[in-house]
């Protein structure tokens, strides 16, 4: 029996090496552990003979007999298993301990944190300052949600495909225990790739998304009980809110919104010129109320940058040289409706 020397292994590795079968086989058979032995009649390179049982010898399948140097013996892949995962299973298990032992201690401190540690905040209201801790607030709140998740998210253009991808499997197991998602997005996000995507393989699990021009800001809400708004400092902040009227408030805001919105599509199933006019009619609308271009790309979820475009070419349409100028210009040719 003659193998090549390139093995047959699959892109994701759960394929065995067709040379560790063939010399786990011949141990299997002979009952010795002998690399040159084995590389003479399997036709292998020796070195290559030699480095298939240290690998078999890791896995567990195989090991040399204390009492004959020469004698080996190959196990059942179950025998393997149990022999790779005990040391893994003692680790884990102390481990366990050692994070019950660490839970139990800083039980203790619950008592003192809600004392001193909410302060000032407000009651129903917790301000939490690190991202870190604002993560596992959020995973907590996804974990323990029993029927009905809100997000309003505004930044249509600005999202990443790894941080769609970890939202997809956070909603994917909600969704899988029922719990109802809407979310809010702006218009913008239709020209988001990731944004796209992420809709499109959410929304046959139950999903519903909506886009909106001009979003109010950004809001989670879980079972009318518990809402996240940022903090007012522009930092990774949130607010925890468990008052019931605000939160009560806050998702009336969220339904509001909603019934204006419509229902989530890429901008070139709408049409990249429609929605384009929708856009700049939206930018004129706040322009004529004095928004300034930073407020204006913020209630848009687009750069400021790219707000600057919009405002330059609807003022290059309107020949116009002053905002006000564009304002008069827009209304007089029916552009700002009433």
């Amino acid at each position: 029996m003659h193998l090549s020397d390139e093995p047959d292994v699959r892109a994701d590795g759960t394929e065995p090496d067709q040379v560790d079968v063939a010399v786990y086989s011949w141990v299997l058979e002979h009952h010795r552990l002998e690399p040159a032995a084995i590389a003479a009649e399997l036709g292998l390179d020796p070195d290559s003979a030699a480095a298939s049982v240290r690998r078999l010898t890791d896995l567990r399948l195989v090991y040399p007999d204390p009492q004959d140097p020469v004698a080996g013996h190959a196990v059942a892949p179950e025998t393997a298993m149990a022999r790779l995962a005990a040391p893994v299973e003692a680790r884990i298990r102390r481990q366990q301990e050692e994070l019950a032992k660490g839970q139990a201690q800083l039980a203790g401190f619950f008592p003192h944190y809600r004392r001193r540690g909410r302060a000032g905040a407000g009651e129903g209201v917790e301000v939490i300052t690190s991202l870190e801790e604002v993560r596992a607030a959020l995973d907590r709140a996804s974990d323990n949600c029993r029927s009905e998740v809100l997000a309003s998210q505004p930044g249509g253009g600005s999202r990443v495909p790894e941080a769609m991808e970890e939202a997809l499997g956070r909603d994917r197991a909600l969704l899988a225990r029922g719990v109802r998602m809407r979310t809010l997005y702006h218009h913008t996000a239709r020209f988001n790739g990731p944004s796209q995507a992420y809709v499109a393989a959410a929304s046959p699990l139950g999903g519903e998304y909506r886009t909106v021009h001009d979003l109010f800001g950004r809001v989670i809400i879980f079972d009318r009980e518990l809402a996240f708004v940022p903090t007012s400092d522009g930092s990774w902040g949130a607010v925890a809110v468990r008052q019931e009227s605000l939160v009560a408030y806050l998702r009336e805001i969220f339904e509001q919104s909603w019934s204006c919105a419509r229902p989530f599509s890429a901008a070139i199933e709408d049409g990249l010129e429609q929605v384009s006019q929708e856009i700049d009619q939206t930018i004129l609308r706040l322009l004529a109320a004095g928004l300034k271009d930073e407020t204006i790309a913020r209630r848009l979820g687009m750069s400021l940058r790219t707000a600057r475009r919009h405002i330059a070419d609807i003022m290059g349409q309107l020949d116009a040289e002053s905002r006000f100028q564009a304002g008069v210009a827009a209304t007089r040719s029916g552009l700002l409706g009433e």
